[in-house]
């Protein structure tokens, strides 16, 4: 009975948001015949109106998918509905710049302000309208979780985080008889394979696949890799071919072009915030406004990254390398505040523009860090396969403390999955966390990567 149910979320998601457009691009249209139309140089007759509302409607739709505003029962609630107001902020904005270019001239920007407030309004109801009714339709999925090691505990953790999507009911240990543990699959609508070996795990895979059982696996170094692999035939045999060089000659020579035109126009926005902060830092404390520190790049280049100083001068007076903390007390009250808002990072800008670093990318690490994670992970290395970046996915999807494993293979991700159309989105979403920063997960943010393939999971 639930997977015909199953079949029907997508639907059901496509009708929400179908309706939240179409009030959304109402509203617009209520506003541009009421205090637009007849305000521009020259008015529109009826086809022009028609098309310039369907110009805001189209803006909708790519800034709703950028940000995931349209993840019905995927998302927490608190997530979409922010989501959703950076995303009408944008295309208002964008809008009211359209108006006035249609007009020749700044247009009143009161209406479009009322609007924005009114689209606000309209999208918190629809939110806590569609995620009861969403959730009376879909109810928690009960799931059982089959784990090899206690590396299992900390995702049963993050999963109970929602209790909304998953009702973990048991737990099975892979040393358990096998035929034991199918038994007790069944039981369930879907199973959590954590940390088991290859061999048990494809065995349980093919079964769940059998049996059209759910499955929530969590992936090993080798399988992101293969994710990235292209599909290929050798006659009647199918091949995955992994390419495992980072990007190639193509891609870095466009990733180089966007790096270099984002950064010149982002430098225009962030001076302001940029002198503002240079004078907080040398008037909190008189040291240096501006840190450096080496940090390796692509094949494992040394480089100086630049940033707004945000701790105490000599913070590392004993000379050993040592990752801040949440709390960290050698922060500086003003370093709070940049850091909180990823402010410190703005003047890797010129980083960008000399050509060490790029936009999107892994985050820079410390050569003496770098080899400390190598011990423990030998894999550590597979992300200087590209550029450093500002901004990256691991940083948009991840909490404070994530562990450099998950960070590693949230970077992995990233490069096998690289596109244009990916750095995009990732910049929207470090947007998101600047204006609202705080605690996020990979799920909240679940979509990013999925340029090539459509999300099963409706």
């Amino acid at each position: 009975m639930n997977s015909k149910r199953d079949r029907y979320k997508r639907f059901i998601s496509f009708g929400a948001a179908i309706v939240l457009l179409g009030i959304l691009t109402g509203i617009f249209a209520y506003t541009w015949y009421r205090y637009y139309s007849e305000a521009i140089v020259l008015p529109y007759y009826r086809r022009g109106n028609w098309v310039l509302i369907g110009i805001y409607g189209l803006l909708t739709v790519l800034f709703f998918k950028a940000y995931g505003g349209f993840k019905l029962g995927y998302l927490k609630k608190t997530d979409m509905l922010f989501s959703q107001l950076i995303s009408m902020a944008c295309v208002n904005t964008v809008t009211y710049f359209l108006i006035s270019l249609i007009g020749r001239h700044f247009m009143d920007g009161v209406p479009v302000v009322l609007m924005t407030f009114t689209d606000f309004g309209v999208i918190s109801l629809w939110t806590v309208f569609t995620g009861k009714l969403y959730f009376l339709m879909y109810p928690p999925r009960r799931l059982i979780i089959l784990y090899g090691s206690s590396q299992a505990a900390s995702l049963v953790m993050k999963m109970s985080q929602r209790v909304d999507k998953y009702m973990i009911c048991e737990s099975v240990s892979a040393d358990e008889e096998s035929d034991r543990i199918r038994e007790l699959l069944l039981k369930y609508e879907g199973v959590i394979i954590c940390d088991i070996p290859a061999e048990q795990r494809n065995d349980y895979i093919k079964f769940c696949f059998d049996n059209s059982l759910r499955a929530y696996i969590a992936p090993k170094i080798s399988d992101i890799i293969i994710r990235g692999a292209d599909d290929i035939r050798l006659f009647d045999t199918p091949l995955l071919l992994c390419r495992n060089y980072g990007l190639d000659f193509e891609q870095r020579f466009v990733k180089r072009i966007f790096d270099i035109v984002f950064s010149l126009i982002a430098m225009i926005p962030a001076l302001p915030f940029m002198v503002i902060s240079a004078i907080a830092v040398k008037l909190y404390d008189g040291g240096p406004v501006f840190y450096k520190q080496k940090r390796l790049t692509i094949d494992g280049k040394e480089f100086y990254v630049y940033k707004f100083r945000s701790m105490i001068v000599d913070a590392e007076k004993d000379g050993r390398p040592q990752l801040a903390s949440e709390e960290d007390d050698r922060i500086t009250p003003v370093g709070k505040i940049l850091r909180k808002f990823r402010i410190d990072e703005f003047p890797q800008l010129l980083n960008i523009l000399k050509g060490d670093m790029s936009v999107v990318g892994p985050r820079p690490e410390r050569p003496e860090l770098t080899e400390e994670y190598k011990k423990q992970m030998p894999e550590f290395e597979f992300r200087l396969k590209v550029k450093a970046g500002l901004t990256g996915y691991a940083q948009v999807t991840g909490v404070y403390d994530t562990t450099p494993y998950d960070k590693l293979k949230m970077d992995l991700m990233y490069i096998e999955n690289y596109s244009i159309r990916l750095d995009l989105q990732i910049i929207l979403m470090t947007i998101k966390t600047m204006l609202f920063p705080g605690k996020t997960n990979a799920e909240t943010e679940e979509g990013i990567l999925n340029t090539r393939k459509e999300d099963k999971d409706k």
